[in-house]
C-alpha cells in the first residue's frame, strides 16, 4: 500500500522470504517439521499455507497451518499484533470459527526476527495460526441468504466484542488508517485509479454522502 509518501511505500513493502527461508523459520521459531509450503495472498505481509509432518506415533494436533510474517513497519507495533492475537483467542473461546494462535518454542504468541540484507538488518514479527480449510466469499454465488448469514454473524461478532478487554486495546487506534470505516473520506485521493467512468461517479457520490450523513455523527457512535 501506497500513500503516495516514499517512506510509507517502502515501510510496507512485503517481506521478501522465500519459501526455503519461510520453512526454516516454522522449525526454528516453532518446533514443527514442514513438509510443504506454498504463498498464500496478502496485502502488505506475507503468509503460508504451511503443512508440517508428525512422527509416527504422534497424531494429535493440527497438520496444516498459516505462517504470517509482518512488514517491517507493522512489525514496530508488537502492542498490535499482541492485541489482535488475543481478540483471535477470545473469539474461538466464545465460539467462532477462528483460527489457533500457536506459541513459539519459548512460549510466546510472537517472535520478532532479524534479517542481515547485506546493506542493513530488518525486524519482521512473526506468528503461526492454524489453517482453517474453506472459499472465499468471492468465489460463493452470492443469495439474499448469505447476505443475511455475512451480517448475522458480523452483529454477533461486534456484540461479543463489546466485552473484550486488554491493556493494549488503545493500539488498536490508528490515526489515518485507510481500513478503519471513519476514514472512507481518505479514499478520495485514490480516485484517479477509477479514471473517469460510471463507477467513479457513484464513488464519488457515496463519498459525499458519507462525508454529510455520517461525518457530521461521529461523535455519537460507538468506538
Amino acid at each position: 500500500m501506497s500513500s503516495g509518501d516514499g517512506h510509507q511505500s517502502q515501510a510496507l513493502t512485503k517481506p521478501p522470504f522465500t519459501e526455503v527461508q519461510a520453512s526454516a523459520l516454522v522449525e526454528s521459531v516453532f518446533g514443527l517439521k514442514v513438509s510443504k509450503i506454498q504463498p498464500l495472498p496478502s496485502y502488505d505481509d506475507q503468509n503460508f499455507h504451511v503443512c508440517i509432518s508428525r512422527a509416527k506415533d504422534t497424531t494429535d494436533g493440527p497438520s496444516e497451518y498459516v505462517l504470517k510474517i509482518s512488514n517491517t513497519e507493522s512489525s514496530k507495533n508488537a502492542d498490535l499484533i499482541e492485541v489482535q492475537s488475543h481478540i483471535i483467542m477470545y473469539l474461538r473461546a466464545a465460539g467462532f470459527p477462528t483460527a489457533s494462535v500457536c506459541r513459539t518454542k519459548g512460549d510466546n504468541i510472537t517472535s520478532l526476527v532479524s534479517v542481515d540484507s547485506g546493506s542493513e538488518v530488518k525486524s519482521y514479527l512473526v506468528r503461526l495460526l492454524t489453517y482453517l480449510p474453506g472459499r472465499p466469499i468471492a468465489e460463493i454465488p452470492i443469495s439474499p441468504q448469505l447476505l443475511y448469514e455475512i451480517g448475522k454473524l458480523a452483529a454477533k461478532l461486534d456484540k461479543t466484542l463489546e466485552k473484550f478487554h486488554h491493556p493494549k486495546l488503545r493500539s488498536l487506534h490508528r490515526e489515518n488508517f485507510i481500513w478503519n470505516l471513519k476514514n472512507v473520506p481518505l479514499l478520495e485521493k485514490h480516485l484517479p485509479a477509477l479514471g473517469q467512468n460510471q463507477n467513479r461517479e457513484i464513488v464519488e457520490q457515496v463519498l459525499q454522502l458519507f462525508k454529510d450523513e455520517v461525518m457530521t455523527k461521529l461523535s455519537h457512535f460507538r468506538e
